[in-house]
């Protein structure tokens, strides 16, 4: 299988600029970053929940995580400024290309009864978001190793102007969407 990047080059990007009339090469739009997040409300009781998910993620991504912080303090959630309540992962350049042909070619088919991701999940501006319930449709994961379920957040960033045009790069890349 050719790899992503090349992928791209090739095939996907003189498929938009056909279908959406580019005059300029660096209109047609592209990959900026993925970033993988994973909130961890249980991190305020046990702090040793935050070294797996930040172990988890270094294998799934390739790369060391950085801690996410409370912004706010939370009296009904036990939460004070400053504690630590998750971990992200922002992917570019090679990586991103790799994890992303990984997600969907190896992971996203794992999911258990899968009939494709959403196709509303865009946020207006050209920008998608992917949902998982566990991080077990990963390979690098093995099930024996985890202490608990954990889901995250994908988020693809683009610079696309609209969603229609997101859309349109993502299912070229191979991004198995839902039908309506």
């Amino acid at each position: 299988m050719a790899r992503l990047k090349d992928r791209y080059i090739e095939e996907v990007r003189p498929q938009l600029q056909e279908k959406f009339a580019y005059d300029n090469m660096m209109q047609i739009p592209k990959l900026d970053k993925v970033v993988i997040n994973m909130g961890l409300g249980e991190a305020i009781q046990n702090p040793k929940a935050l070294d797996a998910a930040v172990a988890d993620l270094t294998a799934i991504s390739g790369q060391k995580p950085i801690i996410t912080k409370a912004k706010k303090s939370i009296a009904a959630f036990k939460l004070r400024q400053g504690m630590s309540i998750g971990c992200k992962v922002t992917l570019r350049g090679e990586r991103m290309y790799q994890f992303v042909d990984k997600l969907i070619s190896a992971s996203i088919p794992r999911v258990r009864d899968f009939k494709g991701v959403s196709a509303k999940a865009f946020d207006g501006r050209g920008n998608y978001t992917l949902g998982l319930k566990d991080q077990l449709v990963f390979p690098e994961i093995e099930y024996d190793k985890i202490d608990k379920l954990r889901g995250m957040e994908i988020a693809f960033v683009t610079s696309a102007k609209t969603d229609e045009e997101c859309r349109e790069l993502l299912k070229l890349m191979g991004m198995p969407f839902a039908d309506k």
